[in-house]
């Protein structure tokens, strides 16, 4: 089994990468968390997840071992492939993921395409008690509150037509720094700082 790829990215787009391992080219699906931290024509290390089907042998890979334990364990649960799992780690963070898990939020998990009410339960039932070391210990009970913020802030910027993946990485950064912000302070800190 591969467990890691060193190599040059030789070809990147957001869902996968082609790694060049010494002249051989990885073909290795990513998630847009993963694609965000490789530049093409730089060395990279990912942590490769394989998956050997009678069609075929496919590759996946993670920056972190932590996103691959999360793919791992999405994969385990019954009706959910790799292309759903890339798909929602492409969509959450791994907090995220982790929290509505814990708090049971079916609809946060369902804003991944393709997952829907069925599939959500049967994550959160079967992953309930694997996902505890994903959630930061503090932040985990001011996650859901940060979110509903977040989420209220991000709509009122898509309103005055500042797109959401524009703003999204901001408000992360914002909250960070002040857990405590009101919706309306947040936009204002994004709007100073577009």
């Amino acid at each position: 089994m591969i467990f890691s790829l060193q190599g040059n990215v030789q070809e990147l787009t957001p869902t996968y990468a082609v790694i060049n391992v010494q002249g051989v080219g990885y073909y290795v699906g990513i998630s847009l968390m993963t694609s965000q931290t490789l530049v093409v024509n730089q060395q990279t290390i990912l942590f490769i997840q394989q998956i050997i089907r009678e069609d075929a042998h496919l590759l996946f890979g993670f920056n972190t071992r932590s996103e691959k334990e999360m793919f791992n364990l999405l994969i385990s649960v019954n009706g959910v492939g790799a292309v759903s799992a890339l798909i929602l780690l492409s969509t959450l963070s791994l907090d995220e993921i982790a929290s509505a898990i814990l708090s049971r939020n079916s609809a946060l998990i369902q804003k991944a395409k393709g997952i829907g009410a069925k599939t959500a339960e049967r994550i959160i039932v079967d992953l309930k008690d694997k996902v505890q070391k994903f959630t930061g210990t503090e932040e985990n009970i001011s996650v859901l509150v940060d979110n509903k913020i977040k989420e209220e802030a991000l709509s009122a910027l898509e309103v005055l037509g500042i797109p959401k993946r524009m703003s999204e990485k901001m408000a992360d950064r914002i909250i960070k720094q002040n857990p405590s912000i009101s919706v309306e302070e947040l936009v204002k800190q994004i709007l100073k700082n577009i």
